[in-house]
């Protein structure tokens, strides 16, 4: 049998890096990638911790740095996005399109879309993508208030029911964020029993850092990325600034607050950085606290 010369495999594995990452097919380096969207995606991408960051930091860990176009805006439905695709997605060229829609349209009722028309929009958008040539990733809709019961989220079934059969007409991946997120949030509720407010979100739609690192982890896996690669980017993750801020209200009387200012003025500094500095120092010598056995070893930064 005829040997395959050593320098032609060598010049090969340079051409297609891509082959040592067995079924990973996502954004390859260099290329870019919308993020189409609502606030969640817009979220996403402005705190430093956000879904979108995490998946740029993750792809850029195993060599595949992309460049992001942001593209998520407040309180978007699919009317909206089918509106501006053009401008904000298809007009920049980007190589790979993610869309998280959906949320919105169910979330604001009598304001959102009807599920028929959802369905035109939704196709709508996928369309005029790939017949620009970009390759497209559908992100079914997350939770409405972590509560899989109410009667949001029942509608919202039909719609992700929706994008899962687009996905599979069209040929194209589909991250599960909702079924990824409905096992996250039973596994948190049974591990943190006492705790009655949200436990992925900041406000029971929006991502908390734990959140975004479930939908970063989905949509990574949903390009083909094994836990292996993904674990390479937790260290990265768990370092980055949350971008949260501590919620302060002291509710300060007058006398109070010109005593702080006076010893705010002494110092140098304003009484909101005061107090910011004090909660932060308070924040630092509660994460010096044993942690719970189930927590992880390496705190995200405060």
């Amino acid at each position: 049998m005829r040997k395959t010369p050593f320098l032609f495999c060598f010049f090969v594995s340079l051409l297609f890096p891509v082959f040592s990452y067995g079924q990973y097919s996502g954004p390859q380096s260099g290329q870019k990638v919308a993020f189409l969207g609502d606030s969640i995606t817009a979220y996403g991408y402005n705190h430093p911790s956000g879904y979108v960051q995490l998946v740029a930091k993750a792809l850029e860990k195993e060599g595949f740095p992309i460049t992001v176009i942001s593209a998520g805006v407040s309180g978007h439905t699919s009317k909206d996005m089918l509106a501006r695709v053009d401008k904000d997605v298809i007009d920049k060229k980007p190589d790979w399109m993610t869309l998280s829609c959906g949320v919105n349209d169910v979330w604001h009722g009598a304001n959102g879309v009807p599920f028929e028309q959802y369905q035109t929009n939704i196709t709508d958008i996928v369309t005029k993508a790939q017949t620009a040539g970009i390759k497209v990733i559908i992100l079914t809709s997350t939770m409405i208030l972590e509560d899989q019961s109410n009667e949001f989220n029942q509608k919202l079934t039909q719609y992700n029911d929706f994008l899962k059969s687009l996905a599979k007409e069209k040929g194209i991946p589909v991250a599960d964020l909702n079924a990824a997120m409905q096992a996250e949030v039973t596994e948190e509720k049974a591990k943190y029993p006492q705790v009655k407010g949200p436990l992925l979100t900041v406000d029971g739609v929006h991502m908390n850092p734990v959140g975004d690192q479930m939908m970063a982890t989905t949509i990574l896996k949903a390009w083909g990325m094994t836990d292996a690669q993904i674990a390479d980017a937790k260290p990265v993750w768990e370092g980055l600034n949350t971008g949260l801020s501590v919620p302060v209200n002291p509710n300060l009387t007058v006398t109070q607050y010109v005593q702080l200012r006076a010893l705010a003025a002494s110092k140098g500094t304003t009484v909101n950085d005061m107090i910011s500095d004090a909660a932060k120092a308070d924040v630092e010598k509660l994460l010096k606290e044993p942690a719970p056995a189930d927590a992880p070893s390496t705190p995200a930064k405060p």
